[in-house]
């Protein structure tokens, strides 16, 4: 990282908010949710799939929770109006995990179900470590009552990860691996690159062998490249695996992926909650600060 990108990183909490907002627009579809039935529609037409995400996190009150959960049946019955290509992805404590875990349970059961009834899936994204065994815990019951159409997320940099894979494919989870992204303690989290890498690819290895279907979440060259070789080695039909990026993160390879025959599935958030959502991106890819240093000094 450069010392530039450094000190831009470093200064965020004092760039003005409309500065970020002109880099945001790569990574966010808008603040409303016809701003992200265009971008689905785009991407449709591109030949990707994608998942509408709403953004915003850590609710602390019940009307709240209710609220987005409510926000969240208009993005799949506008997914089925609009005849979109697209799941939803969740966030248990926008949905009310930090209040009450029954609360939480209900909120998300209610959306399994609505998803259910109009063909649609539901991804229960993984938040920071103090939420992984309650968001386990849901996802289970919710598949013992039943529900096929929801999937979970496995962060690779957790100690504890490669226990809970070898667990959930034998309870057929659908499942999607990513590297992590929270400020973990050392003593529950790989802190090391490469040792992240090694155990991202340990655990795809294992989920294959366990015949999950997985989304494989990375934007690495490295990662990706290994990736081709497993499906190849395990001889994976398309329909068994899908790529996923997010949105405005490096599209050039996101093309590249689809051209090679991938199914590939971009991440598509949208709300108000932009601001948030989008510094913490730019912290995690510091190159990115270029753009806000375009945005401050072109005019």
């Amino acid at each position: 990282m450069s010392i530039l990108n450094k000190l831009v990183v470093a200064a965020l909490p004092i760039i003005p908010k409309s500065v970020v907002g002109q880099v945001a627009k790569r990574y966010i579809a808008g603040t409303t949710l016809p701003d992200a039935v265009r971008i689905v529609k785009g991407l449709n037409a591109k030949g990707m799939v994608s998942t509408t995400d709403l953004l915003g996190e850590y609710i602390s009150e019940a009307k709240e929770a209710h609220q987005v959960r409510d926000n969240i049946f208009l993005i799949l019955q506008e997914i089925k109006n609009n005849q979109l290509n697209s799941n939803v992805s969740i966030k248990p404590t926008q949905l009310g995990l930090k209040i009450d875990k029954e609360l939480c349970y209900q909120n998300i059961r209610s959306l399994v179900e609505e998803a259910k009834k109009l063909g649609n899936f539901v991804r229960i994204d993984m938040e920071d470590a103090t939420t992984t065994d309650g968001t386990l815990e849901i996802y289970r019951r919710l598949r013992k009552e039943g529900y096929s159409n929801v999937g979970v997320v496995i962060q690779a940099y957790l100690h504890r990860s490669e226990s809970d894979v070898r667990a959930l494919i034998k309870e057929g989870a659908n499942l999607r691996l990513c590297k992590g992204i929270y400020n973990e303690s050392p003593s529950i989290a790989y802190k090391d690159r490469q040792q992240i890498r090694e155990n991202y690819l340990k655990l795809l290895q294992i989920m294959f062998e366990g015949g999950s279907y997985v989304g494989i979440a990375t934007h690495d060259d490295y990662l990706i490249g290994e990736a081709y070789k497993l499906v190849q080695k395990y001889g994976l039909k398309r329909d068994q695996y899908e790529f996923q990026m997010l949105l405005g993160v490096r599209e050039t390879l996101r093309d590249q992926i689809v051209n090679d025959g991938h199914r590939l599935r971009v991440y598509v958030p949208y709300g108000e909650q932009w601001y948030a959502y989008s510094t913490r991106r730019l912290k995690e890819n510091p190159y990115m600060a270029w753009y806000i240093t375009k945005a401050i000094f072109v005019r």
